[in-house]
């Protein structure tokens, strides 16, 4: 029994993991053959290629049912979202807050615009097209180059005194400022069944009556610029923009404006989502 006991020395147990790793006497590798290692190696060579060969099917029989151009499942928005330039945020939203008098403190409300705007101007918008028709531009088909659809064309002249070409400050300076609204996109949604959905701007509570002058006129998003078809079948498209120049703005008092898009198919009543079919936001203009 003593033997079983038998403390092993360290030039033991190097030696017995030696001749584990490779047996002279029995020709053996870690404990197998030669030709047991190649079977095993074949083996799990054979296996993981059946399990490649089989992944690579599953994705490319996923990708041959994928139509590249409309996703097949979306979380499709009932009404779109509805964003504002400048988009300055404070604790409590969007907070337009300026001092006429100083320019440092409306100069990075231009620059905003200023860089918002220069994808809509002639060199970026040369490869859309010039719509007039007001009704939806339905396209069935590739017509346009390199297998894509057609976009409108949308160009910052297009919001006339609001556009920075005719007042390069946007109207802040003499405390008239222009903001622009945005509506985000939804794929082959058709907005206003069929009437041009307008941008309508009212104080929150309604107490103080807006003078607004919208561009284009009448603050409306043309019916051409819709059906959206998505990024690879419009690579072009540029969102059609309203701008609102606020006229009457009481100096020294902060007020509420909401901004609604109102059109049929568009709603501004959801409460988990407060810009869905609406932007709200505070304006401040001291002097």
């Amino acid at each position: 029994m003593s033997s079983l006991h038998e403390k092993k020395t360290c030039s033991q147990r190097m030696e017995n993991f030696g001749r584990f790793l490779w047996n002279p006497d029995t020709g053996q590798l870690m404990g197998r053959t030669l030709i047991n290692w190649v079977w095993i190696s074949l083996y799990y060579v054979a296996f993981y290629v059946v399990m490649i060969g089989l992944f690579a099917l599953a994705i490319y029989s996923l990708m041959k049912t994928l139509n590249p151009y409309t996703p097949d499942y979306q979380d499709r928005l009932k009404s779109p979202g509805v964003t504002l330039r400048p988009d300055v945020y404070g604790e409590k939203g969007l907070e337009i807050y300026y001092n006429t008098s100083c320019n440092k403190s409306w100069e990075g409300f231009v620059d905003t615009l200023q860089s918002f705007l220069k994808a809509y101007n002639e060199t970026e918008q040369r490869d859309n097209i010039n719509c007039t028709k007001e009704k939806y531009y339905t396209q069935t088909s590739f017509l346009a180059p390199n297998h894509t659809k057609y976009s409108c064309k949308f160009t910052a002249d297009m919001l006339e005194n609001c556009s920075g070409l005719v007042d390069s400050t946007f109207g802040f300076q003499e405390g008239k400022p222009c903001l622009i609204i945005k509506m985000n996109r939804i794929i082959n949604f058709h907005p206003g069944n069929g009437t041009a959905p307008r941008v309508n701007c009212t104080t929150q509570d309604d107490s103080t009556p807006l003078d607004i002058q919208y561009y284009p006129v009448n603050g409306t998003f043309s019916l051409h610029y819709f059906p959206y078809y998505g990024k690879k079948a419009q690579p072009t498209y540029s969102n059609p923009l309203v701008a609102v120049k606020l006229l009457n703005i009481p100096k020294n008092k902060e007020v509420i404006v909401v901004c609604r898009v109102v059109g049929t198919g568009i709603t501004s009543n959801n409460p988990h989502d407060p810009y869905e079919g609406k932007v709200d936001f505070k304006i401040r203009i001291d002097n």
